[in-house]
């Protein structure tokens, strides 16, 4: 099934409870961390990642349309392609549609993005591109709710893509499709989880889920030394709530995971056995652990095979107040190449910071830290030997400010920075500085009032 079958699939899945909903006027639902009936899904296993948005900024039951019209300077803009950077500035037009949606039973965000980039002497570069998401959480009865995430993406520079570092924040350590950001590369990549929980007594719940990656590069000459990967896998969790902050419980967790480097095949299964707690401090402050043993069976036809055993483990702490919100995630684990030659172990660390300083003026920090080891080091001797480790980090700080009810005007700086010896899609210039300006109009329009 290709990625964009999925995401449709995935689409028109939620869609049907949707359409099936009645007229009723609907209300938003309260944390569940603070509901003493109804159990959340703690972060360590929950398919969502942590809110990016303030409390004051979360807002449900709108459609939304606008425009955005973003102006950026960057001074490495071909990346590998060219053996010194090179510097250009690049004009985007980016139309959306979103809708969010909440009732009593169902809470609904999909989301569609197009975009086209013109640059001002490298006009070969001129792209269009494709961002979808879904997020859906759907209470089939008092205590069944399935949830259903994908997002989408085509480009061919990933910088200029929302959230192109993969900045979310997840309380289980969930990897990015991405480990090498190679930024003029033409690529598709597609991220998509299906979960099911079942909450089967007032303090005991239970739940599966089912997740997989696709990574693919449509031009194999622009990222020499990076290759298409993907993972599956599936979970099972059992969580029990000691008091209405303390839950504990346990999950085991399969994956496989693929890359398709030129002549052969990687694949590497694993299975890991993890408890977990969190402690919930309030309905908006949470503290989250995992760790456990973590089995890997890696498997090629150049290579003799390979199994290891290695700990996976994990925190997050999450923070959400009305002028504030602060998210921060740290894991260890074996983890999908992401364009490497094959599996990793990973050690990745997330952080994200937002802040409204007034009505119209909010600021944020993102950054992202990843060091990837290869699981099977003697892949690279079948290749030429390529690198298949190495570290990158990254940051934005941005600055917004709403000009009225529809227009808002947006700063922003971004940089990278990435080693990774001999993959020249990024060691001819692993560092890459990005500054814009955008100016953007939105159209909000009430539903079901």
């Amino acid at each position: 099934m290709t990625t964009r079958t999925s995401l449709l699939v995935l689409i028109l899945l939620a869609a049907v409870p949707l359409w099936s909903q009645d007229d009723a006027a609907p209300t938003s639902e309260p944390s569940m961390a603070g509901n003493d009936s109804q159990m959340a899904v703690p972060p360590p296993v929950s398919a969502e990642s942590y809110p990016t948005v303030t409390g004051s900024e979360a807002r449900s039951n709108y459609l939304r349309t606008g425009l955005t019209v973003t102006s950026t300077y960057s001074d490495n803009l071909l990346g590998g392609i060219s053996p010194r950077p090179v510097s250009d500035e690049s004009y985007s037009i980016a139309p959306y549609i979103a809708l969010d949606e909440t009732t009593s039973r169902l809470h609904s965000t999909l989301t569609f993005a197009p975009g086209f980039t013109f640059y001002q002497h490298t006009s070969n570069r001129n792209e269009a591109d494709e961002n979808a998401g879904l997020d859906v959480s759907y209470r089939l009865s008092p205590h069944v709710t399935l949830s259903l995430v994908d997002t989408f993406r085509k480009s061919s520079n990933l910088l200029n893509q929302p959230n192109s570092f993969g900045n979310s924040v997840f309380g289980s350590g969930q990897a990015s499709p991405v480990t090498v950001i190679a930024p003029v590369a033409d690529q598709l990549s597609n991220t998509g989880t299906a979960q099911l929980t079942y909450q089967f007594g007032l303090n005991a719940m239970v739940g599966v889920s089912g997740t997989f990656t696709n990574l693919h590069y449509s031009n194999p000459a622009e990222v020499h030394g990076l290759y298409d990967s993907g993972s599956r896998g599936g979970s099972a969790f059992y969580t029990h709530r000691l008091s209405g902050r303390h839950y504990v419980g346990a999950t085991y967790q399969y994956q496989m995971l693929l890359a398709d480097p030129v002549g052969f095949r990687a694949e590497t299964q694993t299975h890991a056995l993890m408890l977990f707690y969190t402690l919930y401090l309030k309905p908006t402050l949470s503290l989250s652990l995992f760790g456990g043993p973590q089995y890997s069976d890696t498997q090629e036809s150049i290579a003799p095979r390979l199994r290891t055993w290695s700990p996976a483990t994990g925190a997050s702490l999450a923070w959400q107040e009305r002028q504030t919100n602060f998210a921060i995630g740290y894991s260890r684990m074996i983890a999908p190449g992401g364009g490497l030659i094959g599996a990793v172990h990973q050690d990745a660390g997330t952080v994200s910071v937002r802040r409204q300083l007034a009505r119209t003026m909010s600021v944020g920090l993102q950054g992202q830290y990843a060091n990837n080891r290869l699981l099977d080091t003697k892949l690279l001797q079948a290749v030429g030997g390529f690198s298949g480790s190495g570290h990158s980090i990254s940051g934005t700080a941005s600055i917004q400010r709403q000009l009225g009810e529809h227009f808002a005007l947006d700063l922003g700086y971004s940089r990278i920075h990435q080693s990774y010896s001999n993959i020249a899609a990024v060691s001819n210039a692993p560092d890459t500085n990005r500054g814009w300006i955008s100016v953007s109009y939105q159209f909000a329009k009430p539903l079901g009032r």
